[in-house]
């Protein structure tokens, strides 16, 4: 808090009205503020700390008659292409940033199962690895 002596020293000018200048418009409010917005010195720093504090799952490695399992159901859907069902697929989707992923849900049509390349293609136009599949529901 100021005192009276520091306050006196100033009297002579602290009442004169406030200088406008004749050749400069104002400045907008809006950018004076800006004057005083943080500074980022660690451009994109933020965003590296969300994305190192994202969580993803691990990949589950499958047993041997857990796989098996899968290979009988895949072989099902595969004889039965005439009479298309609804397949719920539980599989793992990696992630393009960081170890790890997630697991993801999908129920469509099995449109085409391309052995050679190990790959599922869905009517809707879903593509899914044998490798990433953990569980499949034919209804």
């Amino acid at each position: 808090m100021q005192n009276n002596d520091d306050l006196r020293q100033y009297e002579d000018i602290i009442h004169l009205p406030h200088h406008v200048s004749k050749i400069y418009p104002a400045m907008p409010v809006r950018d004076r503020a800006a004057q005083f917005a943080p500074f980022a010195a660690l451009t994109g720093f933020g965003e590296a700390v969300k994305e190192t504090a994202r969580l993803t799952d691990a990949r589950k490695e499958l047993s041997e008659s857990e796989q098996e399992e899968l290979d009988v159901k895949l072989q099902l859907i595969q004889n039965h292409k005439k009479e298309p069902a609804e397949v719920c697929f539980t599989y793992f989707l990696p992630d393009g940033k960081k170890e790890g992923g997630q697991y993801q849900n999908v129920t469509g049509t099995v449109k085409k199962i391309d052995p050679y390349h190990r790959v599922i293609f869905l009517s809707d136009g879903t593509k899914i690895g044998f490798d990433d599949i953990v569980d499949i529901e034919i209804s």
